[in-house]
């Protein structure tokens, strides 16, 4: 009996912490480019689901323990360092998001500082480590080249994240600089996006039999042109009147439908391997009694945790108002 109630699950909470945790990722890699009482807004803006947010990265990381063992220990054994690495960069945003707020005048820009090296950090090895994830952990000189691709394109959709995240939650002249922060963002992520696809299906044979067989790939054709269209919109939204007002939360949405269609893809491409060409579903499976229990805690917490985040982002709706820490 092949029960897998959580089969999935390592990749849906990673879809989601990728796009909830992405943008505020993004936001701190632009703080750079802001001034002091702009990055006050920013903070602002993400301050009530940034640490929420990073709920998808904790319960992923759990069920992948609990429910794949087998993958868990293999994954993180491969990816020891820039896990390690991306840890360090989401404490110094932990710590840097707290401490800026009791800092003197002249060190909060030590801690704004730390801020933005700690998200560049954390969006780096998060880039290298679905790399290498995708390729299976292959040796070669063309495997490392890959994962360094995704290493800079990943940050680089973050920041169009973050920036159309704050077109979305600010006004005036922060938003005024949010837009051309997405402008420029958005050349290379599309760039980036369009190699790493090139380069997925020749670094990995598998992909590469998915992608191009008849009839899946009529199907499989739907993700990049459907993303294609939503990648233009974007561009062009960036360009009308009404990305300043009615439609200022539409570029955020079709980004958060390109990367729902880059999972779907990436999902279709690799199962039903949870590592790819090493261990399936199956073989990474716990027990069908562990799995069971694991089924009966997701069906609990699961709908806790995505009604709080839903009642968040309810109270905390509509523009980023001037940060008030008394």
């Amino acid at each position: 009996m092949h029960l897998n109630p959580a089969g999935r699950c390592p990749n849906n909470r990673g879809q989601l912490y990728v796009v909830s945790d992405g943008y505020d990722l993004g936001v701190g890699m632009l703080m750079h480019r802001a001034t002091p009482e702009e990055r006050d807004t920013m903070v602002a803006s993400i301050g009530p689901f940034w640490d929420a947010n990073e709920t998808w990265l904790v319960l992923g990381v759990g069920l992948l323990l609990v429910a794949f063992p087998k993958a868990h220990g293999l994954v993180l054994s491969e990816l020891y360092l820039p896990t390690a690495l991306m840890l360090v960069g989401l404490v110094l945003r932990g710590a840097a998001f707290d401490f800026r707020v009791k800092a003197k005048t002249g060190r909060k820009a030590m801690w704004d500082r730390m801020f933005i090296a700690g998200s560049m950090l954390a969006s780096i090895c998060q880039g290298w480590m679905l790399g290498r994830y995708i390729s299976g952990f292959g040796e070669g000189w063309n495997y490392p080249i890959f994962a360094g691709a995704i290493a800079v394109a990943l940050p680089m959709a973050y920041a169009l994240l973050g920036a159309t995240w704050l077109v979305m939650k600010t006004q005036g002249e922060l938003q005024e600089k949010a837009i051309e922060w997405s402008k420029i963002a958005w050349a290379p992520m599309v760039l980036g996006l369009i190699l790493i696809s090139m380069a997925t299906p020749w670094i990995s044979e598998t992909v590469r039999v998915r992608w191009f067989t008849l009839p899946a790939i009529i199907a499989v054709a739907a993700i990049p042109i459907t993303s294609g269209v939503a990648l233009l919109a974007v561009r062009l939204l960036l360009g009308t009147p009404a990305v300043r007002g009615a439609l200022c939360w539409l570029p955020f949405v079709l980004l958060v439908l390109v990367f729902f269609l880059s999972f779907l893809g990436l999902s279709y491409s690799i199962y039903p391997f949870v590592v790819i060409d090493r261990l399936t579903v199956w073989q990474a499976a716990s027990s069908p009694e562990s799995l069971k229990v694991i089924l009966i805690g997701v069906c609990v917490t699961l709908p806790v945790i995505i009604a709080y985040i839903g009642f968040s982002y309810r109270v905390f709706r509509g523009k980023a108002i001037e940060l008030d820490y008394a």
